[in-house]
């Protein structure tokens, strides 16, 4: 299981991005949050396996209803989050 931070710039508030990718998260095998930054980008908290969470992100920036709004998207790998439970909208 691996544990990822996304950073996604470009028009990604505003626009759906939050809702469009927790709803996505639900057809994969995988946790996380997804939040606005207070500089207008989006970061993604995701934890899978390893199949599951590539094909969820590349589905997120290649192919999902957002996909054209992202300009750019900045991705590490992190510690497991053990607190992650199902997949939230962090307001």
């Amino acid at each position: 299981m691996k544990t990822k931070r996304v950073i996604f710039e470009g028009r990604v508030q505003g626009v759906g991005f939050r809702y469009t990718t927790k709803d996505l998260a639900r057809g994969y095998d995988v946790i996380g949050t997804v939040r606005n930054l207070p500089d207008g980008s989006v970061e993604l908290i995701v934890s899978g396996e390893n199949e599951e969470l590539a094909e969820f992100l590349r589905e997120l920036r290649e192919d999902s209803v957002v996909a054209h709004h992202i300009k750019s998207a900045f991705e590490e790998e992190i510690a497991a989050l053990p607190e992650l439970k199902g997949f939230s909208i962090v307001r």
